[in-house]
């Protein structure tokens, strides 16, 4: 059986080859946003075989087997371990064009420097190959950050967290990398959530003062936030399906609290209404702190009713809203900006027709003394893959400066997951590659490459501040 040419992987030219080669693949990574276990981290997880570490918890798998009519037990089931394997391997061969054939095969060479394309035919071979590797120091939960040059990771973390993981990441000296916690206050958010008021007793807990007004909410969110920052957070994170921009009176938002504490309807326009007084507060708590916030939006999530029910949410039923953001986006950012409080801020859409709507939202609103203050985020999610990255980049240039860009980011709870920074910097000199073959920029490598290396990680390291 052939192998895939993985050296040569996307790399569509002499000139993206050098980029590649001699300035991006160095570098290390920055992995401001992603959702791995800071529990696995503090006890330096020792995985107990390929399935538990390659596809617990991957929805993106998830979803390609159920398209390959995949029986649910062999998915997120009960089947035996190597049996989950074996299906996932039958269905390697047909993916053909979608990232996970390629990431299914830099996974394997970067983790177990396995180059065989994985088949039904060889499974069991490349299991027990790669299972035998897994005893290795290297691939427990902090070897794969050092193996990875992993500087700085960045967690997904409720505010009602102790971070106590985190405390015991920082004590441990096996783990060499800074990882960090990111607030994502998304509950707090959430009025619609069925357990509201049980929560709020929980970030109650957290602060140890009753929250039963919105002045003591804000508060109990200050409070968060400064122990978070205490404990080497500099980013805040949101995720929406739509984005709401409804100007409210503190007056408002508090009455509408204390409807949803007291268990009584919220109408749509109440809960934008208190969403966006909220979200205002927050931001201007973040960019007294010097943070960067992020604004994921555009998630349509947990579609299938019967699966939801079934599995429960994240389970891979999740896509693409598509909606009107431009005069949400922009009131947003102009109010926080006439104060002159509008912290460092990172806009994703998971709906790709957004991305120059953005970039030039985006433009509206930088200001002196921070090179891309805002920042049109990474092709995320369902576009983390060529297509979705070069549209992306390319609308970023187009109406922005991608010289200025903070670079890819994992976004995943699978510490598998690393090399969709290489999947990415191998697509970004593929761009500049191309820029340089039809002269559109110069054949000056170390200029061009030190533009390159800002993106893969000089850029984030300057615009975070995390140490």
């Amino acid at each position: 059986m052939s192998r895939l040419d993985i050296d040569n992987l996307l790399l569509n030219s002499n000139s993206a080859r050098k980029l590649y080669y001699d300035y991006a693949e160095s570098m290390p990574l920055y992995d401001y946003h992603n959702h791995l276990s800071p529990k696995d981290i503090a006890d330096n997880r020792q995985f107990g075989n390929l399935a538990e570490v390659w596809l617990e918890g991957d929805h993106y798998k998830w979803r390609a087997m159920r398209w390959l009519g995949v029986e649910e037990e062999l998915i997120t089931g009960s089947a035996p371990p190597e049996e989950k394997f074996a299906a996932w391997a039958r269905c390697v061969p047909k993916l053909v064009g979608n990232p996970l054939y390629h990431w299914t095969h830099l996974e394997l060479a970067r983790y177990f420097g396995i180059q065989e394309r994985l088949s039904g035919d060889n499974a069991m071979k490349i299991w027990h190959a790669c299972n035998e590797k897994l005893r290795d120091p290297s691939l427990t939960a902090g070897g794969i950050l050092a193996r990875f040059k992993v500087k700085v990771a960045c967690t997904t973390d409720d505010p009602a967290d102790t971070l106590e993981f985190h405390r015991r990441i920082q004590r441990n000296p096996e783990i060499n990398a800074v990882v960090a916690p990111a607030f994502r206050p998304d509950r707090v958010l959430d009025l619609t959530h069925a357990d509201f008021a049980g929560y709020i007793r929980q970030l109650g807990e957290a602060v140890n003062h009753a929250v039963d007004t919105y002045e003591e909410l804000l508060e109990a969110l200050k409070l968060r936030i400064q122990y978070f920052h205490d404990h080497g957070c500099r980013l805040s994170d949101h995720g929406f399906g739509a984005f709401p921009y409804k100007p409210a009176s503190e007056q408002e938002a508090a009455a509408i609290y204390a409807k949803a504490m007291a268990g009584d309807p919220i109408s749509q326009q109440e809960e934008a209404k208190y969403r966006t007084y909220t979200l205002l507060r927050l931001a201007v708590m973040y960019h007294d702190l010097g943070w960067a916030m992020q604004l994921h939006i555009g998630a349509s999530r947990n579609n299938n009713a019967r699966m939801l029910a079934k599995l429960g949410k994240d389970s891979g039923y999740d896509s693409i809203l598509d909606f009107h953001l431009a005069a949400s986006l922009n009131g947003f950012l102009s109010e926080l900006d006439k104060d002159g409080r509008l912290p460092k801020t990172i806009v994703y859409s998971l709906y790709s027709s957004h991305y120059e709507m953005i970039a030039t939202t985006i433009g509206n609103f930088q200001s002196a003394g921070v090179e891309g203050k805002l920042q049109l985020g990474s092709a995320w999610w369902f576009h983390d893959q060529k297509e979705g990255m070069l549209k992306q980049l390319t609308a970023l240039s187009s109406m922005g400066l991608i010289s200025t860009f903070v670079g890819m980011l994992t976004d995943s709870r699978s510490f598998m997951s690393f090399p969709r920074h290489e999947y990415f910097r191998r697509v970004l000199c593929r761009l500049f590659g191309d820029w340089i073959k039809e002269g559109e920029l110069p054949a000056d490598y170390d200029y061009i490459g030190g533009i390159i290396q800002d993106i893969c990680y000089r850029n984030a390291e300057r615009y975070f501040q995390i140490h």
